[in-house]
């Protein structure tokens, strides 16, 4: 063959090499995305909106996409726009950019480059199902259903009886497998062991994304060895927590009287040691009272440091209580909150619970508690007895005229009648003129009309603008809504 022949031989060859290989490129792309896509949304939805797929160009910052009609192109658009994004950015990070056009001829046979959207789901559920069994070893080092995100060490309410576990936590956060190995952490129940846990687990994976944090609990691993020994499967079980940087294993209480599962434990423990791998373990006892469990793996959790957590002290309840209040947007009075914590001694589940039923109580009844009322119903729930601080109901003014209200209301903000009654637009007065109109008119039921003579000649509008402002200020102010509930309590008509 002449030289220039194969020249030009070489040169299309190459051609139609580069041609394929782009090609195959693309198709593979293209079977990447839409796999990442059907785990993003809902089945319903891809097979109703997605038909079919090819992929037109990609560039480094945008894929343009072949769709089958107009219909199918505006509702990619519309409804699945992020979700494609993110699925072609999983498979190319410099994706910032994605188009669809429509192409008639997309359904043509000999087109190979196009994706079947509802056979390459049923082929995608089938090859799910059968690669599963490999697997449940992979390891998960983002457990979503097990640890709860908000735990962190910023939030945990840090008391006398905590400090030594947090210190040690923090320790461990900022310097895992050079503090604290293993950090062996004892407490009663409820008194915070999990958000503690949690938010350490939370803490390192934030600050070491590239490592395997794993959290579980000692049921779940009981739950792990036991499938392993059924499908003979150990080794793969120790493979799996060979690749662990940093394990936390909560309530391994429940491997008492599990020898098997103690043994496997034990095996693990040292290997994770060995390779100075960051252990953390939490038990309702001190090591030394574990008597159930195996001497051998006793002493493995002695060769660390071990801390403890006691009950709450007073003012320890009574911050984690308004903690918990703030986070969900419920104000609780300072009396009645002193009071909770005062009664509610034995956890952080008892004060948790008791929050929960004020709020319910609340959202029902719009009724904001007070110290009679929560009294009252935490003698019902065997939280306090005779004995105990009790709260007595407050003493009832009796009210005869306007006159009573506007005293009850001035003494109440500590201000002078005058200023409640005369025109003042300071602040500290106009909120207390609205509170005295708002009681005269529920209250004493009095007309807008009479109302506005009292006040110095207010016109009808403006008494009632007063009393509507009042209404919606104290839907969304808690402490205000507490002052006029006080007030309102206290008087009788």
């Amino acid at each position: 063959m002449h030289l220039s022949q194969l020249e030009k031989f070489l040169k299309k060859f190459e051609l139609l090499y580069y041609i394929n290989t782009f090609a195959m490129g693309k198709s593979f792309m293209l079977q990447n995305i839409v796999s990442n896509i059907i785990t993003k949304i809902k089945k319903q939805d891809f097979l109703v909106y997605f038909r079919k797929l090819s992929i037109i160009d990609n560039s480094d910052s945008k894929i343009t996409f072949w769709v089958v009609s107009g219909f199918m192109k505006d509702n990619l658009e519309a409804k699945f726009y992020k979700d494609i994004l993110e699925a072609s950015r999983e498979e190319n990070p410099n994706i910032s950019e994605i188009e669809f056009k429509v192409d008639l001829n997309i359904d043509n046979p000999s087109n190979n480059d196009v994706v079947d959207c509802a056979t390459f789901y049923k082929n995608f559920v089938k090859s799910k199902k059968t690669t599963k069994v490999s697997e449940v070893w992979t390891i998960e080092i983002k457990p979503s259903k097990t640890v709860n995100g908000r735990y962190s060490l910023a939030n945990f309410i840090v008391g006398s009886d905590s400090q030594l576990a947090y210190s040690a936590c923090e320790a461990v956060c900022k310097n895992p497998w050079k503090s604290y190995n293993p950090l062996y952490i004892y407490w009663d129940v409820w008194l915070g062991k999990t958000h503690l846990l949690q938010a350490t687990w939370n803490e390192i994976l934030k600050k070491f994304k590239d490592k395997n944090i794993v959290y579980t609990t000692a049921d779940k691993f009981i739950t792990e060895y036991v499938t392993a020994v059924k499908k003979r499967s150990i080794e793969r079980l120790r493979e799996k927590y060979k690749e662990v940087d940093v394990l936390i294993i909560d309530d391994v209480q429940f491997l008492s009287k599990k020898e098997q599962t103690q043994n496997e434990l034990y095996n693990i423990f040292n290997i994770l040691y060995e390779q100075n791998k960051q252990i953390v373990i939490s038990w309702d006892r001190a090591p030394k009272e574990l008597e159930e469990l195996e001497p051998r793996l006793r002493s493995r959790f002695e060769w660390g440091i071990t801390v403890d957590i006691g009950r709450p002290d007073f003012e320890t309840r009574l911050a984690i209580l308004q903690e918990k209040a703030r986070a969900k947007e419920f104000m609780i009075p300072q009396d009645v909150a002193e009071f909770i914590a005062t009664n509610v001694t034995e956890n952080v589940r008892e004060l948790e619970w008791v929050l929960n039923q004020m709020v319910a109580e609340y959202e029902l009844s719009g009724q904001t508690p007070t110290l009679a009322k929560i009294a009252e119903k935490l003698k019902k729930l065997s939280f306090t007895n005779d004995m105990l601080w009790l709260a007595k109901e407050p003493q009832k003014t009796i009210i005869k005229s306007y006159e009573d209200i506007i005293k009850k209301v001035s003494d109440h903000f500590w201000i002078e009648t005058e200023g409640i009654l005369w025109i003042n637009r300071k602040k500290e007065f106009m909120v207390p003129r609205q509170v005295s109109m708002y009681l005269l008119k529920t209250k004493m039921n009095y007309t807008y009309e009479r109302i506005w003579n009292i006040f110095s000649g207010r016109n009808h509008a403006a008494v009632l603008y007063s009393c509507k402002q009042l209404e919606k200020m104290i839907k969304k102010d808690q402490t205000l809504l507490h002052e006029v509930n006080t007030i309102r309590d206290s008087i009788w008509i």
